[in-house]
């Protein structure tokens, strides 16, 4: 589902190079949940945003559901990325001008789809993640653990394959982190849904089906 070959990222300023990430060969299988650890600046969150194509990597191949994905235009790349991959982020990335169930809807947008269908899908996952009866709240009237799973919601409502999540209990408390992963654990395994997780939680990384470490931009194990 996901195969990197050979990765290196290097980050250049006029008097600094920094190697973020060197020589990754990873895949990850279709219907993996697959936790990312490591210490702070290890690399991780990096290595999601090139798996997520949000970012490039400074030499390697990227090859995601079997497709290789190097030589796309930008609008390619966007489309590809829109279809294919859902992210979920620690700090929500909800946009706090508009509803939840505009929130939701966002990734739609960029498909052309009729409004009435984008309202049906996003209602759809709302009521998944518990929170139709909070579709016209706006995310600043949700708590910590309701705005998550509003963002679970925007990442699903596209019916991506691929879910890549970067700390997405981090900001929450343990009973709030419980449940989200509750929601993640049944998107892997009723949908086959692939997660990619990155985590500080070696407890939840204990839950999924594989944890690969790294240090200073090295897979470790």
């Amino acid at each position: 589902m996901i195969k990197l070959t050979g990765i290196n990222k290097i980050y250049r300023t006029n008097e600094i190079e920094t190697l973020a990430l060197e020589n990754v060969n990873l895949d990850v299988e279709k219907g993996e949940f697959v936790s990312i650890m490591g210490p702070s600046g290890c690399g991780k969150s990096t290595l999601l945003n090139i798996m997520g194509l949000l970012d490039a990597p400074s030499s390697g191949k990227i090859e995601i559901n079997g497709t290789s994905v190097e030589n796309m235009k930008d609008k390619e790349l966007a489309a590809f990325r829109n279809k294919t991959l859902g992210f979920v982020f620690q700090s929500f990335h909800l946009i706090n001008s508009l509803n939840v169930i505009d929130n939701v809807e966002l990734p739609l947008l960029y498909r052309k789809m009729p409004a009435k269908e984008r309202t049906r899908l996003a209602k759809e996952v709302l009521e998944r993640v518990g929170l139709s009866h909070r579709m016209r709240h706006m995310p600043t009237q949700l708590s910590g653990g309701q705005c998550q799973r509003v963002a679970i919601a925007r990442a699903i409502v596209g019916n991506p394959e691929i879910i890549l999540a970067d700390e997405p209990t981090g900001n929450l408390d343990s009973k709030m982190g419980a449940e989200v992963m509750e929601l993640l654990h049944k998107l892997n395994k009723e949908d086959g849904r692939t997660i990619v997780m990155v985590t500080h939680n070696e407890e939840q990384a204990k839950q999924t089906s594989r944890t690969i470490r790294f240090f200073d931009g090295r897979q470790v194990m």
